[in-house]
C-alpha cells in the first residue's frame, strides 16, 4: 500500500459578493498549473496527472472543485436559487482562487467548459497568467439536446448526465477509467450538470472576443480528441484559426475527457503542452 502525494485542503474565497468555501489538491513543486475539470465533475478528473511524479517533479499541479461541485459546497443561501454558471461568475471564482492562493501568473489548462473559460481568460485577463492549455475548448457550440432534462424530479439528473456523455468518450479508452470517468458524472448535485450546460451552450461571448488573444505574450495551445462529439476537431482548429498563433494538437485515440478517460493516452499530449508554455 502507497499513499499518493496529492493534498486536499480548504480555502475561503469571496467573489461576487459572497463567501464560497473552496476544495483544491494539489501535488508537486515547480510552475504552478491550474487545472479545471468539466461540466459535471470534479478534481478527480486530474488525480493521474497528479500521481505523475515526472510532471510533478518540476511543476505544481493545482486543481479545485467549482462551487456546488463535489466537496465545494454551494454557498449559502443556495437553497433558494437557481444555480445558472456564468462567465462572470467562473471568472470572479478562478481569479478569487488565484489571489487566496498567492499564484503569481499560473499556467492555466481547462478541460470542455475549463477549456472554454480558459480562452475568455486569455482574451480578458491575460495577465494574470504565463499560458493557456485550452482542452476539448472552441468558441461555441449550441446544445444538441434539452439540457432542462438534467433536472427534473422524475430523473436521475447525475444518471442521465453520465448516458450523455458516454458518447464522448472514446472506445479506446479503458473500460475501468471510462467507469470511472462515467461515476464523477452521477455524484452530480441536482441541477449542477444543468446550470454548467447553461453557460457551455448559451454563452457566445467568446466569439467576439477571439480576436483580443495575443499570443506573443500569453501562449495558446489547443487539444482535442478525436472522438468529442460536443466539440470535434472542426470545432477546435476553426477556433486556434481565428486566434493568431495559437496551436492545435488532435489526439487520434481520446474523447472529451482524456486526462480522466484514458490517462496514459493523454500524456504525452499534456507533457507536449507544458513545452510550449513558459517554464
Amino acid at each position: 500500500m502507497s499513499v499518493e502525494p496529492i493534498i486536499g485542503r480548504y480555502v475561503t474565497v469571496q467573489a461576487g459578493g459572497r463567501s464560497y468555501r473552496i476544495y483544491f489538491e494539489e501535488a508537486g513543486e515547480g510552475r504552478p498549473i491550474l487545472c479545471l475539470h468539466t461540466a459535471g465533475a470534479h478534481t478527480a478528473q486530474w488525480r493521474h496527472l497528479m500521481n505523475d511524479a515526472e510532471v510533478t517533479a518540476s511543476n505544481r499541479i493545482i486543481a479545485f472543485d467549482m462551487p456546488w461541485h463535489s466537496k465545494s459546497l454551494p454557498p449559502e443561501g443556495a437553497q433558494d436559487e437557481e444555480y445558472l454558471l456564468t462567465t462572470e461568475g467562473y471568472i470572479e471564482i478562478i481569479l478569487a482562487l488565484l489571489d487566496a492562493l498567492g499564484l503569481d501568473a499560473p499556467v492555466l489548462a481547462g478541460c470542455s467548459m475549463g477549456g472554454r473559460i480558459a480562452l475568455q481568460l486569455a482574451a480578458m485577463h491575460p495577465d494574470r497568467f504565463s499560458g493557456f492549455i485550452a482542452i476539448e475548448a472552441s468558441d461555441f457550440q449550441p446544445a444538441w439536446y434539452d439540457i432542462d432534462w438534467f433536472h427534473r424530479p422524475d430523473a436521475h439528473g447525475g444518471e442521465m448526465g453520465a448516458a450523455l456523455v458516454s458518447a464522448n468518450i472514446s472506445p479506446h479508452a479503458p473500460a475501468a477509467e471510462r467507469w470511472n470517468t462515467l461515476w464523477m458524472f452521477m455524484q452530480s448535485g441536482p441541477g449542477v450538470f444543468r446550470g454548467d450546460l447553461s453557460f457551455y451552450t448559451q454563452d457566445d461571448s467568446l466569439i467576439g472576443r477571439l480576436g483580443q488573444i495575443d499570443t506573443g505574450k500569453t501562449p495558446v495551445h489547443i487539444i482535442v480528441g478525436a472522438y468529442d462529439l460536443t466539440c470535434t476537431p472542426e470545432d477546435a482548429r476553426r477556433t486556434a484559426d481565428a486566434i493568431p498563433g495559437a496551436t492545435l494538437a488532435v489526439m487520434d485515440e481520446l474523447g472529451h475527457f482524456p486526462m480522466s478517460e484514458h490517462p496514459e493516452g493523454f500524456r504525452p499530449f499534456f507533457l507536449e503542452a507544458l513545452a510550449k508554455m513558459p517554464g
